[in-house]
Order: structure tokens, then sequence, then C-alpha cells
């Protein structure tokens, strides 16, 4: 994946849901990094949209 599917809220947190179960990334900050995004934004975003981000369960809900 080259980039993350930031305009598409459902394309969004089915991508980042999926790197992490298929542990591509260990967390939700190497993400972040890895596509240059800053965690707070990308978290605001999601709520936005009614998402929130579980560090327990490492997944968008």
């Amino acid at each position: 994946m080259d980039h993350l599917p930031l305009h598409d809220i459902a394309m969004l947190v089915s991508a980042i849901n999926f790197l992490l179960r298929d542990e591509e990334f260990d967390n939700l900050d190497q993400i972040c990094y890895h596509f240059n995004i800053a965690r707070q934004e990308l978290e605001t975003r999601m709520l936005k949209a009614g998402y929130r981000y579980s560090e327990e369960h490492k997944r968008f809900w």
C-alpha cells in the first residue's frame, strides 16, 4: 500500500485495521510514521466519523 485512503473513511478504517490485523505494523504510531500523518490528525478525522481507536484491541471501531 503506497498511501492511506484519507478521503474515504470506510476505506481508511478498513486499511488501518487490515495493516494492524495482518501484523504489517505493530501499532498506530508506526502506521502514522510510515504514511507521514500526525496521529492526532488521524484520530480526530476518525472521531468525527464516529470511530475510536482501541489500544487494547489495536483497531478502530
